[in-house]
């Protein structure tokens, strides 16, 4: 795994800034600690930061070709390197490495733009190719590695796996973009291809960007989607069968490694999925890393040990405080933007135990999506059957009626909390999941916009981005839409972002079975029936691991990876939270209306409502403002990995 950055003059072949280009590239050390470079040439500066993990005797970048007139910068797997290497030789390639960067240099020349269609694996690169005069950009299907690029006003291009990169050169501007915290504070992220500053973007998951010199900036150009056909008509039996073989094949894929290799074991379905595959691969026992929580409410980790004697695995656990909140400013500097899913502090917390073992790490993230996981995929489709019952012409009106006056009863069983479903059968579908999915739902969200910024926001709604996707979704299945949706937010701009800069930040290399972009493809085409059956999620993949887990293990309530958020703002956190919702620096932007943040505040911490999730929101906000865009002139800096893990 690897840190990338760059300097592209896109009108004429100006001198780069050597030391800028430096700069850009050490603010990702953390990223590649084994070794750094960079490569300057007229027009061009192209930066790495190297962690070793495939061919780490050759393996340097920037990497050339034969006649050095084609270079690559790579973050990154190419797992079916070592087939395309056959079919290359073929062609009259000559590799000099055993690198799966090699692959991309010769691919780019056999293949042009299309390249990328021949990869499996998870990948952000830059190539250059001289002789065209053209740099090519490009990024994984499922965008499990990040690429930010950002086109300044004299015509230079910025590009980068972190955001932090670009903002080392120096150039550009720190200008927030309101429509993009209008997406933060309702998602928790700013969603793909936006970026918090104006400026820059996120090269959205398959697409790749090609820039010719002299040409206008194009847009991005998308190479993969995901289609849900639903239209596969075999049996549970034989689909178990296919799943199991399958995925022994996407995880077989992800053991090539010339260093320590492990995985993250929650004792959830997901990740004992993969341990267990990984057991039945491996001759030697499994490295396992699992967290602990001193607080009962929020541990597993008794299933994870379950997996882990089973499988005999060298199993690492370390506990986690209940008021672990320490990381507040940390995580800040390190997601360059704002980000409000707190399950960042056990993730981060996770990487750091994983690292002090082994370089690699298999996890199970994308279960959930592609196998129909969630909670709230099930309180949908229960949603869906009542929708249908009813017209729109009635539901609108009569349930929003409801949801207006039926009080938020968090304090209530389960059952007597109808005030979200009730707001979400007055609305379509895609309107309805948006709002399970808003970490501050309207109207409460617009209450807190101040006028002014509500008017910058010209009438733009983060609902924008979940209708923009589901135009393309391309089926009318209640279960295959949310599924749809989510891979392209959910997935992409929360999870994806969340492990990758926490693993980043200990020099951790992850990789995701669950997202192999074949086994996404076809667990596609299969009915939902497989996937949500009943009151059952991910039935499938349970019913397949059945013979290699315990059903205390596949068969238990889904607790996730949570934080007591509602607790630390009652107690440890009650005047940090206060002074960061109320303070000078939210205060500043004039974005926010001073009596409903105190409204917000008094009634969370009252106990009338639990608004942890909003608040969580609005203090990372506040400390991304200190640490990101106060810092002028510099990036964000986090701790060196070796200084984490001493």
């Amino acid at each position: 795994m690897c840190g990338i950055t760059g300097i592209f003059d896109t009108r004429t072949a100006r001198p780069i800034d050597r030391a800028q280009l430096q700069r850009m590239n050490e603010s990702q050390h953390h990223r590649g600690p084994d070794e750094g470079s960079v490569h300057v040439e007229p027009g061009l500066g192209l930066g790495h930061r190297r962690l070793a993990i495939i061919d780490v005797a050759t393996g340097q970048q920037p990497l050339f070709n034969e006649d050095g007139s084609v270079a690559v910068i790579f973050n990154g797997e190419i797992y079916n390197y070592q087939s395309l290497i056959p079919e290359l030789l073929a062609l009259g390639h000559v590799f000099r490495t055993r690198s799966d960067t090699e692959v991309i240099v010769h691919a780019w020349e056999a293949w042009g733009e299309d390249c990328v269609t021949r990869f499996r694996g998870m990948f952000a690169f830059a190539l250059w190719d001289r002789n065209r005069e053209t740099l090519f950009l490009a990024r994984d299907r499922l965008a499990v590695k990040p690429l930010h690029y950002a086109l300044l006003d004299d015509g230079t291009l910025l590009f980068g796996s972190e955001l932090k990169s670009l903002l080392a050169h120096g150039g550009l501007r720190r200008d927030i973009d309101p429509l993009a915290v209008e997406e933060y504070f309702a998602l928790g992220y700013v969603a793909e291809p936006r970026c918090i500053f104006r400026q820059a973007r996120k090269l959205p998951p398959g697409h790749t960007l090609c820039v010719r010199r002299g040409h206008a900036m194009p847009g991005p150009r998308e190479y993969w989607d995901v289609r849900f056909t639903l239209a596969n008509r075999i049996g549970a039996e034989d689909a178990c069968a296919e799943l199991a073989q399958r995925l022994r094949e996407s995880v077989r894929l992800r053991l090539i490694s010339e260093v320590p290799l492990g995985a993250f074991l929650s004792g959830g379905v997901d990740s004992s999925a993969i341990v267990a595959t990984m057991a039945a691969l491996s001759e030697e026992p499994v490295n396992t890393c699992s967290i602990a929580f001193d607080d009962p409410g929020y541990d597993e980790s008794m299933f994870a040990q379950m997996v882990a004697d089973r499988y005999r695995t060298r199993h690492f656990v370390e506990t986690v405080k209940s008021d672990d909140f320490d990381l507040i400013d940390t995580l800040a500097g390190l997601y360059d933007e704002p980000y409000a899913d707190s399950s960042a502090i056990p993730t981060y917390r996770v990487c750091q135990l994983a690292r002090k073992h082994v370089t690699v790490a298999l996890s199970g993230d994308g279960g959930d999506e592609s196998f129909g996981g969630y909670r709230r995929y099930r309180l949908h489709l229960l949603e869906e059957r009542l929708r249908g019952a009813l017209p729109q012409t009635v539901r609108a009106p009569l349930f929003g009626l409801l949801g207006r006056v039926y009080p938020k009863a968090d304090w209530a069983p389960r059952v007597l909390r109808a005030k979200t479903t009730f707001e979400g059968m007055a609305r379509n579908s895609v309107e309805a999941y948006f709002h399970s999915m808003s970490v501050l739902r309207e109207p409460l969200r617009s209450q807190m916009f101040s006028d002014g910024f509500r008017r910058q926001l010209a009438g733009y709604r983060a609902q924008d981005v979940f209708d923009r996707h589901a135009e393309r979704a391309d089926t009318d299945d209640p279960l295959a839409l949310i599924q749809y949706l989510d891979l392209k937010t959910y997935l992409v701009g929360d999870i994806n972002t969340k492990v990758d800069r926490a693993s980043m930040a200990h020099s951790l290399e992850v990789r995701e079975p669950l997202m192999d972009h074949e086994l996404v493809e076809w667990l596609a085409t299969l009915p939902s029936s497989l996937k949500v059956r009943g009151q059952e999620g991910k039935y499938l993949l349970k019913k397949a691991m059945e013979p290699a887990l315990p059903n205390d293990v596949l068969y238990r309530p889904k607790m996730g990876f949570a934080v007591p958020l509602a607790r630390w703002f009652r107690g440890p956190l009650r005047e940090r939270v206060r002074a960061a919702v109320l303070g000078p620096r939210l205060a500043a932007t004039g974005w926010f209306d001073r009596r409903a943040l105190e409204q917000l505040l008094a009634s969370h911490q009252s106990g009338a409502r639990d608004h942890s999730a909003p608040l969580w929101s609005l203090l990372m906000f506040e400390a991304f403002l200190r640490r990101v865009v106060d810092a002028e002139g510099v990036a964000p800096e986090i701790a060196r990995p070796e200084a984490l893990v001493s």
